[in-house]
């Protein structure tokens, strides 16, 4: 943890053509940032080739920095951000389409303050903008975990992180951007800060609201999605084998699991249909688009959920 007796916090929100989204969250990043007893400032990082979104941002002044990343891919676009934030001791990541509740960032950085930790990670609260279809709800695939704050966490995503920069310098972390366009840059990240030493640890309290658009709410979306967080785990899991017969076991491992997760969710899907039981339905085709992903890993497939 940073020793400086003022900390310098920058609160860093991704985007990529979404006015609107960005319209929203933005003042409320301002507020809190103001709020916070830190030196604490707002950066929207654009990953939009065209800039998009530098006009709004400007509307806000000398309150909000503006970071255009041109390179495609949102590792890209992490990157740009932990290298604008060489002054600065600690980065919070929050995604454009999020909504954080009152006392959000104070809550992330009182955590930190207390545990020392290298991150802090916040729960993910979704709210849907259209009535999802009965097969969405009855599957529950927003329904994110929550644990006991200070709970010692392993992996994160960079939609509610807190990070503790002078740890991920030290330990010489950066995103890979050979995850730019598939997703799973952050799950990379911080499983290697998790297997290096870093602490990670939970704050159930600093709460973000996820809004999910009528474009997620659909049965190909979720099963894309599930296919590809199967896929990335297996490319995460292999990066992070060492090379050689290790490397060789978690292949055979994580194949073995992909197919299970077939099987298994073949046969939840089969009594979903004989019960009548459209959760078990749900859930059965999901585990099934989970372990295929996994498979599809272990023979160098990679599903660009991203790609333009």
């Amino acid at each position: 943890m940073t020793t400086h007796a003022r900390l310098r916090v920058v609160v860093v929100a991704l985007t990529y053509r979404r006015p609107d989204d960005l319209a929203q969250l933005l003042p409320s990043l301002v507020q809190q940032a103001t709020e916070l007893d830190a030196d604490a400032r707002v950066l929207i990082v654009d990953n939009d080739p065209e800039g998009g979104a530098r006009a709004q941002v400007a509307e806000y002044g000398n309150g909000v920095g503006y970071l255009h990343v041109a390179r495609p891919g949102i590792a890209a676009a992490r990157n740009g951000a932990l290298k604008a934030a060489a002054d600065d001791d600690v980065l919070v990541f929050i995604d454009d389409d999020e909504r954080p509740v009152a006392d959000w960032l104070r809550l992330l950085v009182e955590t930190y303050l207390e545990h020392g930790s290298a991150a802090v990670v916040g729960p993910v609260i979704s709210e849907y903008a259209t009535e999802p279809d009965p097969w969405i709800s009855a599957g529950a695939f927003f329904t994110r975990r929550r644990m006991p704050t200070g709970t010692r966490v392993g992996l994160a995503a960079t939609n509610n992180l807190l990070l503790d920069l002078s740890l991920v310098r030290a330990l010489g972390l950066s995103f890979d951007e050979k995850f730019g366009l598939s997703g799973g840059s952050d799950t990379l990240f911080t499983r290697q800060l998790h297997a290096r030493g870093g602490v990670m640890v939970w704050c159930d309290e600093a709460v973000v609201i996820d809004i999910v658009p009528p474009s997620r709410l659909t049965r190909d979306w979720v099963l894309r999605r599930a296919f590809r967080s199967g896929n990335t785990w297996m490319r995460t899991s292999i990066e992070l084998a060492p090379t050689g017969p290790r490397q060789v076991a978690t292949r055979v491992s994580l194949t073995a699991q992909g197919l299970a997760r077939i099987v298994a969710g073949a046969g939840r899907a089969s009594v979903g249909a004989v019960t009548g039981r459209q959760d078990l339905r749900a859930r059965g085709v999901r585990t099934i688009a989970r372990g295929a992903g996994l498979v599809a890993g272990t023979f160098g497939s990679v599903y660009s959920e991203y790609k333009r």
